[in-house]
Parts: structure tokens; sequence; C-alpha cells
């Protein structure tokens, strides 16, 4: 029974990863890998020698012996315990997603854009490099891809210069990410499981994160498509501005950033402190969105159509659904695995197989290799699940140097391939970029940031 769970989370996975040549949303495979892993976990519950008892991390004693019905109980328990886990991280994200979508509906990013005054091509990347590594780390990669390439598009007129930015925006994003516990949602996972706190995790990824950055684009900005001066796009002029933009985009920005804070001062769960800051922010949305529509409304059929509801209930309609059921089933079926002890001996081989490299002046027990390989594996499959799998690999005690490993490896690998992370995903639809031109022009790059944090890293950690 275990080879064919193991096979259905293989297929799935395949699935997952092809899913720009098959036409199927990788959440669709996700969702039914989850439902039959636990599935043909019920049905063959007396077939399983061991349970991995995710709660205290070890295999429960004397578990062959037991009857069928403690067996279901047992299960019953570790499904509730996963869905709880998993709940946190989905219900941050709709807290924060919800947040950013008030945010843009107050069209509080164009104030972001005002921000720009130069047109020298090399400073304007430098501008965006920086803006994406910040506005990551507060609002994730993905949204902060969104939002950058979104105002790119109203500055550089011309595509085929325009998807180099792009390119580099990916790669600052991913690097901007991982040394925020609210910046990628692989190092969301290991902040919420706590395997790192904030204020180590910005201790031991923060230089890493900024030379993974600063080396692909100092070195991009010698290359010729950002020599030179560039043609300004005149702002529309018949664009209605909202005197709110400004207000709205620092509280959201504020409300989400107040979240660790709240975690460390209350030590309840981050979801708690999103949902507050979720609830702040809405009050000010309410309140500004009457004011707004008082005064403006009339002959405006874009204000009209907004004046229907209010600010949340829209917002609430464009926040990303399919991306949280995704993590619901790939969390979830990982979980599946975990449960039935597959990860946690596959760890124990692994670390008795492996060369350990440098594992003495670090005191961990995996090999560097493996987590560089997991790097490199996250550009070529989703980050999500491999996060996942060592969530239930691995034992070590919180702020351990492996998650912090991790969490950069697995937060800037995807950088390399165009497919390997949600901001390239997204930047490859927003401006057409070519998968294979990606590869030719950009994953260099991005390789030569991603060795070269991970290089600062292998150095820096000695110091904490």
């Amino acid at each position: 029974m275990e080879t064919i769970i193991i096979l259905v989370f293989v297929l799935g996975y395949l699935a997952i990863t092809v899913e720009h040549s098959i036409k199927i949303d990788k959440l669709i495979p996700a969702l039914i890998m989850m439902a039959i892993s636990w599935a043909l976990i019920a049905l063959g519950i007396d077939s399983f020698p061991q349970w991995f008892d995710s709660a205290n991390h070890g295999l429960v004693d004397g578990f062959s012996t037991l009857g069928e019905e403690s067996k279901m109980h047992i299960m019953e328990e570790t499904l509730l315990h996963h869905l709880g886990k998993t709940a946190e991280i989905l219900v941050f994200l709709l807290g924060a997603m919800t947040i950013v979508e008030i945010i843009d509906y107050f069209d509080g990013f164009s104030t972001i854009k005002s921000f720009i005054k130069t047109n020298s091509k090399k400073k304007i990347l430098w501008i965006f490099a920086i803006l994406a590594f910040i506005l990551s780390a507060i609002i994730d990669n993905l949204t902060a891809t969104i939002v950058l390439i979104s105002i790119l598009q109203k500055i550089v007129k011309d595509r085929s210069v325009r998807i180099w930015y792009a390119g580099l925006i990916i790669i600052a994003a991913n690097a901007g990410g991982a040394w925020s516990p609210i910046g990628d949602v692989t190092t969301t996972m290991l902040w919420i499981g706590k395997k790192v706190t904030t204020g180590h995790l910005f201790a031991y990824l923060f230089v890493p994160s900024l030379i993974c950055m600063l080396v692909p684009t100092f070195i991009a900005s010698f290359m010729p498509p950002f020599q030179g001066k560039m043609d300004k796009v005149e702002d529309d002029e018949n664009k209605v501005k909202n005197r709110f933009s400004a207000t709205m985009l620092y509280l959201g920005l504020g409300g989400i950033v107040s979240v660790p804070i709240f975690k460390t001062v209350t030590h309840l769960p981050p979801y708690v402190g999103m949902m507050l800051a979720l609830g702040v922010v809405a009050v000010f949305a309410e309140i500004y969105s009457n004011s707004k529509f008082a005064i403006s409304q009339i002959g405006d059929d874009g204000h009209q159509e907004h004046a229907s509801h209010s600010p949340v209930h829209h917002s609430l309609s464009k926040i990303e659904l399919p991306s949280i059921l995704f993590f619901l089933g790939i969390l979830m079926a990982v979980a599946a695995l975990e449960s039935l002890g597959i990860l946690f001996g596959f760890a124990g081989s692994l670390q008795e197989s492996m060369p350990m490299l440098g594992s003495e002046m670090a005191g961990t027990r995996v090999s560097d290799l493996v987590v560089l390989l997991l790097g490199v594996g996250s550009a070529v499959i989703d980050n999500v699940p491999l996060v996942a799998a060592s969530l239930g690999m691995f034992s070590e005690a919180i702020d351990d140097q492996l998650w912090h490993f991790i969490a950069y490896s697995a937060g800037t690998g995807g950088s390399m391939l165009i497919i390997g992370s949600a901001a390239g995903v997204v930047a490859m639809g927003m401006e057409k970029i070519d998968f294979f031109w990606y590869l030719k022009k950009i994953s260099w790059l991005a390789l030569v940031g991603f060795l070269a944090g991970a290089l600062v890293f292998l150095f820096t950690r000695t110091l904490f």
C-alpha cells in the first residue's frame, strides 16, 4: 500500500511540474493526490507497520500491535493536526492577499511609480531591483513582481527591453522574499512551523539574500540592454487620482509588517496578527471608500462600478484562490507521506549516505550539498512541496542553521528557471516571456547570484 501511495504522489508531482505542457492547472493534481493518498491510508490502515506522530516528531510506539479502531483514531487525530497547521498558513495568506488587494483597490501602488524620476536605464534597473528586494519582504515576492511589472509597463515602452528588467525583478523579488517570514510561502511555512524566528531569519539571511540580488544586478548593469537613456511614457492625465492612495499604501504595508511584531509580543500564531491587521485596514478602507465615492462618483463609470460594493468584498473576490487550494492539496499530500514515516526514514538514509560537507563547523547532521541541490531542484519543481517534505524529514531545533539554509535555497533557487518560482510564472504570463529566452539570458545571472549568496551564508553562519 505504501508503494501505491508513493506512486500516486510521484504522478501528481509530475503533473504539477509539467502543468504548462499538459494545460491542467497544478491545483487539480494537488487536490486529487491529497484526497487519494489519505483515502488509501484509511482503507489500508491495518497494513502499515509504523506511524509518525508529527506533534512529538517521532514514531508511535507499538503502532503495529494496535487494533484497527485505535489506528483509525490516531489517523484522524493526525489528519486534524495537519489540517490545523495547514489552515494556519492558508488563513495567513488569505489575510495578506486581501490587504494587498485593498491597497490596489485604492490605486496605492501608483505612489511607488511617482518615486521614479530618472530616464537612465541603469538607474531604473537599480531602482526596480531594490524595490523588488524590499517590497517582496513586505508583501511577498509574487505580489511584488505583479506590482513592479505593472509599473514597468507604464515606464518602459519597448517590450524587448522590458523583459530584461522583468528577469532581474524575478531574481531580486525571490532574494528579498527569502529573508522575511512573510516574503515567500516557503519561508512563511518554516516560520509558522516554528523552525525559524524573525530575528534569526534576518540575521542569517539578509546579507546572503542581498548578495544574491546585488551580484546579478551589478553584472547586468554593464550589459547592453541597460545602457543609455529611455523614452519616458507620459502619464494618463485623464485618469482620476485617488487622494487616499498613499495613505492606504502605507497603512496596508504597515499592517503586514506589524504581524511579526504582534507574534513576538503575544506569542500567538501569525494568522491572528494578520487578521487584526486586515481588520484595521478594512475599517479605514470602508471609511475612505465612502468619502471617495461621495465626492467623485458623479460621471465616473469606473467609480460607479466600485461603489456597488465595499472595498473589502471587492478585494476578497480578487484574491488568488487557486493558489490557496494548491497549497492545501500539496501540504496535505506531503503530510500523508510524513504520517507513514516515509519522509522520516528517507531523511535517516540520506544522512547516512551523503557526504558531510562542513558539518563540524555548522553542527548539522545534513550535508550542505543536499540543501544546495534542494535549491537547484526548486527551479525545476515547485519549492512548496520540497520545503513541506523537509519539515517532515528533519528534526533539527528551531533556528538551526539547516532551516535557514533551506529557506535561502528554496527561496532563491527558483530564479534559475522562469517556471521555478511563482514570481517567474506570473512574470512569464504578464510579459509572455519565452522559457528558452530566459534560460539563455537570465538563468546564468540567477545561478551566479544563488551561488554567491550561498557562499556568503556558509561563511556568515559561523558568526551566530
